[in-house]
């Protein structure tokens, strides 16, 4: 089907190019087109699916650039990216990781290649994104995101407990594999760790095949704070010593809070630890400005730690 819709979006546009005004055509042969074909092959072939046709031979017009894997469900949510090299990005993460049509709409909806770019150098993930010819340094950041978006629980804004957030995200955990990104694999839940002389229990825990390491999340309701950093930081400790296989890398842990405090982030042990993160949830899908205005956020924090850095070493 795919194939067929390419080879009639091209008859559209040589027909075009042999002398036909694009407002002219779209109004009068392209709906004169849209009834012969339905008539002949029944639905699906529509004005405005010709339309799709007609950009998605614009946008592939080499053949061999097009890859049948995808649907053509998958086509038209592509179409919609005026970016080539997120579309680029996004058509080759849907390769890789099997998304659905579904699942690659909604990864655009929550701007994951934006969000990405945001996690790391530029220059590096542009590279990546346009060719993945060249392995990168993996960093557990890099893998994160931040903010995470939780709207497939249905949870109200406001009144829920942890354990009803923790057991929404059991219930939905095919989605939240989704969210957290490539490579995850869940592995337990309310995990114990035991010490000489006391029992801990993580609320998620899962293993990146990408990173090669446990990730272990510790769910939050309300404002981060010193003793949420203080006791993932020991969950780290302890999971490194006692479960941490000799070939694994370190154990990361995220604080996956409801709100973030940037005094937190700034002056305990998660500005300069490359094994501790925290990240914020938004129980509900948000705005493309809202989103926008967290990436600025999180934009301006990696700038200021940088800032930092380079004072230090300047110092």
């Amino acid at each position: 089907m795919v194939q067929a819709y390419w080879h009639i979006g091209r008859l559209i546009v040589e027909d075009e190019q042999q002398g036909q005004q694009r407002a002219a055509y779209g109004k009068q042969q392209l709906q004169q087109l849209s009834e012969h074909l339905t008539r002949e092959f029944g639905k699906g072939f529509d004005a405005r699916n010709l339309r799709n046709m007609r950009a998605f031979y614009l946008t592939f017009p080499n053949w061999n650039a097009v890859r049948t894997e995808l649907s053509w469900t998958h086509y038209r949510v592509l179409l919609r990216l005026e970016n080539t090299h997120a579309r680029d990005w996004y058509m080759q993460e849907t390769l890789e990781q099997n998304w659905s049509a579904r699942a690659l709409e909604r990864q655009i909806g929550v701007l994951y290649y934006e969000r990405l770019l945001a996690s790391q150098d530029r220059a590096a993930v542009e590279q990546e994104a346009q060719a993945k010819t060249t392995e990168l340094r993996v960093r557990p950041e890099d893998y994160l995101r931040d903010p995470y978006v939780l709207d497939f629980l249905n949870l109200p804004s406001q009144t829920f407990l942890e354990s009803e957030l923790e057991q929404g995200l059991i219930d939905n955990l095919q989605q939240f594999l989704l969210e957290l990104g490539k490579g995850f694999a869940f592995v337990a839940r309310q995990q114990r760790i035991s010490t000489d002389d006391q029992d801990f229990y993580i609320d998620l825990v899962f293993y990146n095949f990408k990173l090669k390491c446990f990730l272990l999340i510790d769910l939050k309701l309300g404002k981060l704070t010193h003793q949420d950093v203080g006791q993932m930081d020991s969950y780290v400790r302890i999971y490194d010593r006692h479960k941490k296989g000799d070939d694994d890398n370190p154990t990361i842990g995220l604080i996956l809070c409801s709100q973030k405090s940037e005094t937190i982030a700034k002056y305990s042990v998660l500005a300069d630890n490359q094994q501790l993160f925290a990240a914020k949830y938004l129980p509900y899908l948000p705005t493309e400005d809202e989103l926008r205005l967290e990436l600025e956020r999180e934009r301006q924090w990696v700038q200021q730690r940088l800032l930092k850095k380079g004072d230090d070493y300047d110092a």
